[in-house]
């Protein structure tokens, strides 16, 4: 069989040697697995943009497009004059494969939806990565996405896969989930005593979307009841310089730390040492890193957003954020003075998280490639 994967995601060129974002890597690596031959149509660059990136380790082919946006009037100019060539390369590629995988929502992900259209009869899925919950605010881009894959007579011979499970959802919709562990990585894992210190963690972009100014806001609040509170931010970004000015103007270093980068394999002694993990994010598809904490006994504070809330089983695989310091506060507070609350909350998030593994996605991946 032959896959085609169209997508946003660019492959970064080094030594004669595609690479890409890590956790992309890891997970396409699968499809490949389980195919005769793999397609690419993305972006290809000459520079990481400090992307933590892993070399593409399987035979594949590439069909290069350019790499546009829209967000000005001079990128629209541009994205139209590539247009024509992305076309070519997208009708290529699908008149090559005999099975169609977009990788949504983006902008290459907006021209697969639409070329896709006239392949009807060939066999595609979608992995739409971001929130799908219609009534969300998001980008105009990503509803036009939504609306050409939930339709059925537009897109057919489709799985769409989403994250969480939304009322009103058309035949072409299936709920699906991400990994980052395997059954292996199901080692033995207590809730922390907070008796000796209180460890939260912040892991993502540095990002104004991604909030971790919000973090630090209310590890201020905490310290200031627990001084053996400590909060832990992994992961750089944009937002590094003005996190760094906060912390210094505000006297925090002792107990506010900027980590930065940190391998997969680092991360999961972090998680197995802290009690908290918090992600005050704008926007989410399926957070991995809230998964990835709740796989180790790490409760986690989230955003309602996406199918955050179904991760968190509503309030009982972890805390809900309000996005109000004075009642996010008081939230973990309680949780805080009740140890035994904790340590139930902890437990059924590990339980929750150890059931999305690897060989579990694996297997998935495998049923719809035999589809």
């Amino acid at each position: 069989m032959k896959l085609a994967v169209i997508s946003s995601a660019p492959f970064i060129r080094k030594h004669n040697q595609f690479y890409a974002y890590s956790p992309y890597v890891k997970e396409i690596r699968l499809w490949a697995k389980h195919t005769d031959e793999i397609a690419f149509c993305c972006p290809i660059l000459d520079d990481d943009k400090g992307l933590l990136i892993a070399p593409i380790d399987f035979p594949c082919t590439t069909y290069a497009i350019k790499e546009f946006n829209i967000k000005s009037p001079l990128n629209f100019i541009k994205a139209f004059l590539f247009s024509f060539g992305n076309l070519i390369q997208l009708f290529k590629i699908m008149l090559w494969a005999d099975h169609i995988h977009l990788r949504c929502p983006g902008n290459v992900g907006l021209m697969g939806c639409w070329v896709q259209i006239f392949f009807p009869g060939k066999i595609k899925t979608a992995k739409y990565a971001g929130n799908w919950d219609m009534k969300s605010n998001q980008p105009r881009t990503y509803k036009w996405q939504q609306k050409i894959l939930s339709h059925t007579y537009l897109t057919r011979n489709i799985k769409v896969l989403v994250y969480g499970n939304w009322l009103g959802s058309t035949a072409n919709i299936y709920p699906f989930f991400t990994a980052t562990y395997t059954e292996a990585d199901k080692i033995e894992v207590k809730p922390r005593s907070m008796q000796n210190g209180i460890e939260m963690i912040y892991v993502g972009t540095l990002s104004k979307g991604k909030r971790p100014i919000y973090a630090i806001e209310l590890a201020q609040r905490l310290h200031a009841i627990y001084p053996n509170f400590r909060l832990s931010l992994y992961g750089h970004g944009k937002e590094r310089e003005n996190l760094e000015h906060y912390i210094e103007q505000n006297q925090l270093q002792d107990f506010v730390i900027l980590k930065g980068n940190f391998s997969q394999q680092e991360m999961m002694s972090v998680y197995q040492a802290a009690h908290f993990m918090i992600l005050p994010s704008e926007s989410e598809g399926w957070p991995k890193v809230v998964a990835e904490a709740m796989f180790w006994a790490c409760v986690p504070l989230a955003t309602k957003v996406s199918c955050v809330p179904d991760m968190l089983g509503e309030g009982s695989r972890g805390l809900l954020l309000d996005m109000n310091l004075k009642s996010d506060f008081d939230k973990i507070c309680q949780m805080i003075e009740d140890e035994n609350r904790y340590r139930e909350t902890a437990l059924k998030a590990m339980e929750w998280s150890r059931v999305y593994t690897l060989d579990k996605f694996e297997f998935e991946i495998q049923k719809m490639l035999r589809s």
